[in-house]
């Protein structure tokens, strides 16, 4: 099954357009096990069986694994996802970008090495950093768009000779040329409600993978209003506020509590949406 079928078949199944973002700080986690890295596994897995259920996918960022020395502990995380939650696609945060053998090798390590069903990656290195991990024929690549950072705008913002902003640029090149095998995702932050609208509107179909509600601030109804289609698979992802919903031994269903909530939140949303274009569309 492709990554877009996946992520429309978890959709339906869990009514969810919730992503669990999986970012374990050790130092966060509840006594007895605060600031102890070898119990990495055994937190995020207890968030995953918390809110399996809940999640129209689940987003490791590789960077705390790898921090903590803990890359064997992701490759059990992975394999305990696929094993609880098979129908939930697993996207590998690891926002790579290179060229030639070494995109080949990252490649392997997403999809071979943790099984990865998708992965963010860097497209500023142009398509052909993106042709090795476009071999693996059912999985997806997110690409970074318009992300929620403010920092986000020296680049992203920047306009190309023609006045289009170079994230705009990015979309329509997501959705048209590079798209070869309709393997393609784009990232964008929900601080910039707005400009996930035009993004939306240069990639009408395209997965979108949208950080920022929760601690980050951004607003459940304007990101899916912006975002989401009926033919349009959104994600919209919440991390910090979902794993650290509380700091005592009922840290997991504190979690899946916040999840409930963030879902129905974002399922509000999508009704609003839903029934606006029918109001829109008029009488038949």
């Amino acid at each position: 099954m492709k990554f877009t079928d996946q992520l429309a078949a978890a959709q339906r199944a869990n009514d969810s357009l919730l992503c669990v973002g999986l970012d374990p700080e050790p130092g966060k986690f509840p006594a007895p096990w605060k600031g102890d890295a070898s119990r990495i596994y055994d937190f995020c897995a207890a968030i995953v069986d918390a809110t399996k259920d809940l999640a129209i996918a689940f987003k490791p960022q590789i960077a705390y694994f790898a921090a903590n020395r803990a890359e064997d502990q992701l490759e059990r995380l992975m394999a305990h996802i696929k094993r609880v939650a098979p129908g939930v696609p697993v996207i590998l945060d690891a926002k790579r970008g290179d060229i030639g053998a070494t995109a080949e090798q990252y490649a392997r390590e997403a999809f071979e090495r943790y099984q990865a069903d998708a992965v963010t990656l860097s497209p500023f290195m142009g398509f052909d950093s993106l042709e090795p991990w476009l071999r693996y024929s059912d999985r997806g690549l997110i690409l970074l768009c318009r992300t929620s950072n403010p920092g986000g705008s020296d680049l992203q913002a920047q306009k190309l000779a023609d006045g289009t902003p170079l994230y705009e640029h990015i979309a329509r090149l997501a959705s048209t040329t590079w798209n070869t095998s309709g393997q393609l995702g784009l990232v964008v932050g929900a601080t910039f409600p707005g400009e996930i609208a035009r993004v939306r509107e240069l990639a009408p179909t395209l997965p979108l993978l949208i950080p920022g509600i929760g601690a980050q601030g951004g607003d459940a109804q304007a990101t899916v209003q912006a975002g989401w289609r009926p033919d349009a698979p959104v994600m919209v992802s919440s991390s910090r506020a979902v794993l650290y919903a509380s700091a005592g031994s009922d840290f997991a269903s504190a979690a899946r509590a916040v999840a409930l909530q963030t879902r129905a939140a974002l399922n509000a949303a999508r009704s609003s949406c839903a029934h606006g274009e029918k109001e829109a569309a008029g009488p038949r």
